[in-house]
């Protein structure tokens, strides 16, 4: 078997791409080739834009490594990646010395998908997998990857035409918004699949909060208003149950700079935003959303919990709904919810499969079997503990 053809630090794929492995560095030459691959991936990632992704570096991206796929060495003028894809390497996850390269995730970054320029997406997904098996190894786990979709069908496709195995772990669903099939009278109609229960309580606890005075839902993009209104809801999420436990964003100083970071970065170009329910100079609910081209990434809620008796959050997502079909800029929204969470799921009616996929790169994997019989193993323990944890929160809570 001959061996790829090197260059600094990756490696030339036969086709001439090279394949490379970079450290998160904000100040690194391929940056802007990064984000404009993230502007034109064949399925948006907000996780994976260099613009979240780096703010993120300094509270959860020690030893996380970027994949780049490019038209020549990434530290050389007039670079174009055609794909990238952050990723920790790891020997313990399944307590035996068996490597895995593991798509990043942390606590606000959930979806895996790696970042393939639409114009050659299968091009680049095989150059990406086959550069991974001489610099990453023998086995991949894409984490939160779409089960469903252009991405999904890409990486069947790839696994037959190279033989590859791939197993699928903590298969699940959360609330999605997709509007780009519907006419113009379909999208404002969208909100019609709520029961007239439903719609009756929205309405009266609406007139419940108006009577406490006049309640207007805000959507904050100005940069220059942003860092207040994040610090802002910072400051809601605080005085509620996440700061009682001490796991509101304020309490760790590098996830509040991460989300001043991102925020920033985004917001500048009109891609951040806020939006929240406000009475008087009060804030009754708030929520921190991104948008990629024309998806929405609700990414955080939080409400006060004063005002729960009139399910602020609930009223919230219903504005903003209404606000994003009558803009009309908007086709696709991930809640960014866990399974199975009824604030999303009750106003938008379509779901997001996902699962962790398990993956051998070219050239086969001898303990395959092995790993996936593993990574089983784990995820029935973890989906075990999690309903345990669920449970307890649940107890505490009420």
């Amino acid at each position: 078997m001959s061996h790829p053809a090197t260059v600094r630090g990756g490696i030339v794929t036969p086709d001439g791409l090279v394949v490379a492995l970079r450290p998160l560095d904000p100040a690194a030459p391929w940056v802007a080739a990064w984000r404009d691959l993230a502007e034109c991936s064949l399925v948006d990632n907000l996780f994976y834009h260099p613009d979240f992704a780096l703010p993120a570096a300094a509270a959860f991206g020690a030893d996380v490594q970027v994949a780049l796929v490019g038209d020549r060495a990434p530290e050389e003028p007039g670079l174009r990646l055609i794909a990238a894809w952050p990723f920790r390497r790891t020997r313990l996850r399944w307590g035996l010395p068996l490597s895995l390269a593991m798509g990043w995730m942390h606590d606000f970054a959930i979806f895996g998908a790696p970042l393939l320029d639409a114009a050659e997406a299968a091009r680049a997904l095989d150059a990406l997998l086959s550069g991974l098996r001489p610099l990453a190894g023998r086995r991949i786990m894409l984490a939160f990857a779409p089960t469903h979709g252009p991405f999904a069908d890409l990486l069947d496709a790839a696994c037959a035409r190279q033989e590859l195995r791939q197993a699928r772990f903590w298969q699940h669903e959360r609330a999605f918004l997709d509007l780009r099939t519907l006419h113009p009278d379909e999208r404002r109609a969208y909100l019609g699949h709520l029961s007239s229960q439903r719609r009756r309580k929205l309405r009266q606890t609406a007139e419940r909060l108006d009577a406490e005075g006049v309640v207007r839902f805000e959507t904050i993009r100005d940069p220059a208003e942003l860092a207040s209104a994040l610090d802002d809801y910072l400051a809601l999420e605080a005085r509620g149950w996440k700061g009682q436990r001490g796991t509101a964003m304020a309490s760790s100083l590098p996830q509040v700079a991460m989300m001043h970071g991102a925020v920033a970065a985004l917001g500048s170009r009109g891609a951040a935003q806020i939006n929240r329910l406000r009475q008087d100079s009060r804030t009754l609910a708030s929520m921190i959303s991104f948008v990629t081209r024309d998806q929405i990434w609700t990414l955080k809620i939080s409400f006060e919990e004063a005002a729960a008796r009139h399910s602020p959050g609930a009223q919230l997502i219903h504005r903003l709904t209404q606000s994003v079909i009558e803009e009309g800029t908007i086709a696709t929204g991930d809640s960014c919810a866990p399974p199975n969470f009824a604030l999303p799921e009750t106003f938008w009616s379509e779901r997001l499969p996902l699962a962790h996929i398990l993956l051998e790169t070219p050239g086969g994997d001898p303990f395959f079997g092995l790993a996936r019989w593993l990574e089983a193993r784990r995820a029935r323990g973890v989906t075990k503990l999690r309903a345990w944890l669920r449970a307890r929160r649940h107890r505490q809570r009420t």
